[in-house]
This record gives structure tokens, sequence and C-alpha cells, in this order.
């Protein structure tokens, strides 16, 4: 039943209107498990080197969902069957693809909760909100599995090429002010189709697929993965293991119930609905509070690592094609230990080094196929003229490393 309220309607600044298509849809937004993602930051910490980008997974959900109704509409103009069932199948499978997600999304992703991605506890919520709902999320849940005899339908919900990019990358892009990541989704839904139960997209959308391809590229190397957003998600973590050992050492941190509750877990969980229930009330509001009261600690470590955070004085980083000398970080943790009389693993908090990597296009995975003109299907590397966007399908790995810039 469609509901006429025009409260139903969000006004979104990157489509415009996003309208609610049915009372079920209307009521998984109102659910406070899905209110939640207004607490929940799109883009982690990287807030600290683009400023406007404070939007949240509540925005990006809505936008992902608004682009599957588009890509519906041009499907079926298209004659590819979808049946009322498969279509509220895919609006709600879209709609709740991250309702899983932890304070500061990516950023804490595997430290709160052990050993559990963001699509498996999404996958929870999901079944909980089915029992809820008497079962109406039954094809939603199918799809969002990828156990859905029509496997076009889960690959408009995650594939190389789904309404999740498609929205996150525009989305991200207006957002931090990066126009280079800006796409044109309206053309590339515009040349979906489906040949033998598999997405394609037509011959006459291959240059929109290029740009999709580059922009992905330029986004993780220069947004999100951006070393100012990554030494501050570091800190982040590490301020976290901080806490969770100080906690196990007997001292009493303050800090609410939930984050306190999943501090204090130090294996792997078992959700059971209690659980669920007590992650549903973790937000990046939790993780602030945390970090304001524990500036004040009096562990040095904690207290100065919560300071550098909330005050944006961050660790020096740089990052390089190769890994950096180990002397030289040796020298740099030795120098730490000595001014501030700490052990080598406290001082490790404040220097240390990893790595990063990306693959733009992961042909291996799930391919972006092209459907030509003579009605053959060929791999989008294949049909492509760019030498670089064969590059794209490569692993790029780079090394950071991170110390104080004069006295931490």
């Amino acid at each position: 039943m469609v509901k006429t309220n025009k409260l139903n309607v969000f006004n979104d600044p990157i489509y415009g209107f996003i309208g609610t298509p049915n009372e079920l849809i209307f009521r998984l937004i109102s659910h406070p498990y899905f209110q939640r993602l207004r607490r929940i930051s799109q883009m982690g910490m990287s807030y600290m080197v683009y400023p406007g980008a404070h939007h949240t997974r509540f925005h990006h959900a809505l936008g992902s969902m608004h682009l599957m109704t588009k890509a519906i509409q041009v499907l079926k103009v298209k004659e590819v069957e979808i049946t009322p069932e498969e279509e509220n199948g895919l609006l709600c499978a879209i709609l709740l693809h991250d309702i899983g997600h932890g304070p500061f999304s990516h950023a804490l992703e595997g430290f709160v909760v052990k050993d559990l991605s963001h699509e498996k506890i999404s996958l929870l919520f999901m079944k909980e909100l089915n029992e809820e709902f008497g079962g109406q999320l039954d094809v939603a849940i199918s799809i969002f599995k990828g156990d859905y005899p029509k496997p076009f339908l889960n690959q408009l919900v995650s594939s190389q090429l789904d309404m999740d990019r498609l929205d996150y990358l525009k989305r991200d892009s207006f957002y931090s002010g990066v126009t280079e990541g800006n796409i044109n989704s309206e053309r590339l839904i515009s040349m979906l189709n489906v040949v033998d139960g598999n997405l394609v997209v037509e011959e006459k959308g291959i240059y929109a697929v290029e740009k999709f391809l580059m922009a992905r590229r330029f986004m993780y190397w220069q947004v999100y993965l951006h070393k100012t957003g990554l030494v501050a998600e570091q800190l982040l973590v590490r301020i976290m293991q901080r806490a969770r050992l100080l906690l196990k050492q007997g001292d009493q941190l303050s800090a609410s119930k939930p984050l306190l509750f999943f501090l204090n877990q130090n294996g792997a969980l078992t959700f059971d609905q209690q659980i669920l229930k007590t992650f549903s009330e973790l937000d990046d509001v939790d993780i602030m509070s945390a970090l304001k009261n524990w500036r004040n600690h009096e562990d040095f470590v904690l207290s100065k690592m919560c300071g550098m955070l909330l005050d944006r004085r961050l660790l020096h980083v740089k990052i390089k094609d190769q890994q950096t000398a180990p002397q030289k970080l040796n020298q740099k943790l030795l120098e730490v230990v000595e001014k501030y009389d700490l052990s080598e693993e406290e001082a490790a908090n404040f220097v240390f080094e990893g790595e990063i990597s990306n693959k733009a296009y992961n042909q291996k995975r799930q391919a972006i196929y092209i459907l030509k003109k003579n009605g053959r299907i060929t791999d989008v590397l294949k049909e492509s003229d760019q030498l670089s966007l064969k590059a794209l399908s490569k692993t790029v790995t780079k090394y950071y490393s991170c110390y104080p810039k004069e006295a931490v």
C-alpha cells in the first residue's frame, strides 16, 4: 500500500526528492536500527582532510535506494522481468545493505567486533527485522546473500557496478568537494541490460564505465586512502586498543555502556539478539564522547592520542612505493621512549608502519560485461581502448610510516 503523506519524501542534495515507494520501506526507514545510520559517518575520519565530508550512512542508503528505483525502471522498459516481489526485495536489500556498519564505518571495522564484517552484521540485522516484519524481507535476504535464482538482482546490490558504488562515488565526491570523482550515474544506469540472467552494459555505455573506474581509482588514492585520513583512523584504532588493554588491566574507564561492553570483549562474539541490540546502540557519538573523557586520563599514551585526534595534531605520515628503512623507524621509536619514559610497546602507538592497497577493477571477483551491438558479450578490458584502464585491474600497494613531527 503506497502512503501519500508528503512527509515521506526526503530532500537529497544529490538527486533532489527521494520518495518512499511503499509502507514497508517507510517502516524500515523509521526503525531505530536504520535511524542509527544518521549517527554513522560515511567516510570515517576523512573530514579531517575534507571538512565537508560529514555525511552519513543514512544519506548513502537512501541514495542507493533511489538509484535502484531508476535501474528497475530502465530494465523494465527493456522488458527484463522483475516481479513486484523482486522489486520490493531489491529496494529493501539495497536500503539495508550497510545497516551493519559500526562507528566511523570502515575505520573501526574488525576492531569493535572481531572476525565479523559489516556485511555479515547487516545480514543479522536483516534477519532480525524479517522476524519483526513477518517474513516480508525473505526475498531481500535471498538477493542480498546471492542465493536468488536471478543473478542480476544480486549484481544490482553487490558487484563491480552496483547501486552502492554508483551512489557512494557520486556522494563522497560531492561532499568532499573532489570533482574528479564525480560520475554520470544516470548514464550508466540507462545503459544497463540483462543477458542470460547477468547484468551487462550496452556498448554505448563503455565510456561511462571507463570514467566510473577512473573516478573510483582517483577517489581511493586521493580521498579514501589520503594520508591524513589514514593516520587519523590509525590513531583511532590505537586509542581503542589502548582502552581495551587498560580495561583488561583493571582500569575503570568512563564510556557508554555499549562501548564498554565491546571493549571488554577480547575474542570472537556469538551474536545473539541481545548483543545485536547492544551493537545497534553504538555509533560515532559513543566514540567521540569517550575521546573527550579520555583526553584527561592519567595514562599518558591514551590521553595523548585522544588529544592529538581531537585537536588534529596528528603524527607525521609518509606514503611511499617502498617500505621505510627499519633503522629509521627504530630511531624514531627510541626517541619517543627516551623523551617520555615509555616502554617500546607503548611508544609503538606513536611510531608505526603499514601498507595499503587498492584495485579499481577486480576482474576475477566479477567482471563488467559489455553487450556489443552484434549481441556478443565481452569484458570491458577487451573493449576499452584506454591503456590506463587495463592498469586499473592490477593491485597497487603502497607503504606508510607514521611518527611524531617535532614532539608528541
